[in-house]
């Protein structure tokens, strides 16, 4: 007779830092007073409060700090400093507080494509969730911006669904992924595709480390703040300020940089430290007539 063998538990690193997260400063962060019970009505509220409230931004990178992804410095920096973070920062976050709230949730990895034709192969590296509601799988990303999703997507392909007047589409893609897509004034427009293999801290850790220090990062070279907001979106790229309504031309204006301290605030709700802020400032003044064309920012 063969004796059974049990399956080791999954290690540490198989999960979110969840008994290390402080649940009432993430919601009083992002002033969220409804229910916690895990169902599909909470998780959407989440989502919609977390981006109402939690901006996308690099501008630790471009003020010369560090992006760290322990549970730690993602509660500092984003809950207690009030700061914004880019994919792998939010949704790291956001994770976390749905796993302790007990909803089963699991990171996924994507090939950013930002317009680009789906058939082509993008590196793997924006984070992405995947969260489990009754047996149905949904697409959660609280972490792309101002064009990025407001609630949570079913996964099943040729589905179109509308976040308030914002319109999204689920595909499969000739390569076999899944394709978010997103309506703008001019059509259908290629997010990002991913596959269903699960995605890890470490994995973020590798992913992140390339984005805020390879020097053709657009997070490297860039200033960047984006709202992905329910009627208006915002995105800063350098000192040229993009303004997004459903179905309409986005409207482009350039600012001085001597504004950009209070478009950040006003706009993006960033108040950075006195010496982050003369940093920016001696960036921003280097920048004059430069134009982010060509770049895959706040398209």
């Amino acid at each position: 007779m063969n004796a059974s063998v049990s399956p080791l538990p999954p290690h540490a690193s198989a999960h979110w830092e969840t008994p290390l997260l402080d649940l009432e400063a993430y919601l009083e962060r992002i002033d969220y007073r409804g229910p916690l019970t895990p169902s599909l009505a909470t998780l959407r509220d989440l989502q919609r409060a977390h981006l109402a409230a939690v901006p996308f931004e690099n501008l630790e990178i471009v003020t010369g700090g560090e992006i760290r992804l322990d549970l730690e410095s993602l509660q500092d920096k984003l809950v207690r400093r009030r700061r914004g973070g880019y994919c792998h920062e939010q949704n790291i976050l956001f994770a976390t507080v749905l796993d302790r709230l007990g909803f089963a949730v699991e990171g996924r990895s994507a090939r950013m494509l930002m317009g680009d034709d789906e058939r082509k192969l993008t590196a793997i590296g924006h984070t992405i969730l995947n969260v489990t509601l009754e047996g149905q799988q949904w697409l959660v990303d609280v972490g792309v911006g101002n064009v990025g999703p407001r609630e949570p997507i079913p996964l099943e392909a040729g589905g179109e669904v509308r976040h308030g007047r914002w319109e999204y589409r689920l595909e499969r893609s000739p390569l076999g992924y899944w394709l978010l897509r997103y309506r703008r004034h001019d059509g259908w427009f290629n997010l990002y595709q991913f596959s269903d293999e699960p995605y890890y801290r470490a994995d973020y850790e590798e992913h992140n480390y390339q984005v805020s220090h390879h020097p053709d990062s657009p997070f490297v070279r860039r200033i960047v703040a984006q709202r992905n907001g329910a009627e208006v979106r915002h995105a800063l790229t350098d000192l040229e300020l993009k303004t997004f309504r459903p179905g309409e031309a986005p409207e482009l204006r350039q600012i001085g940089a001597e504004a950009l301290p209070g478009v950040l605030r006003e706009l993006f709700g960033l108040v950075l430290s006195p010496e982050q802020e003369a940093i920016l400032l001696r960036r921003a003044e280097s920048l004059a007539g430069a134009s982010s064309e060509g770049e895959q920012l706040g398209t």
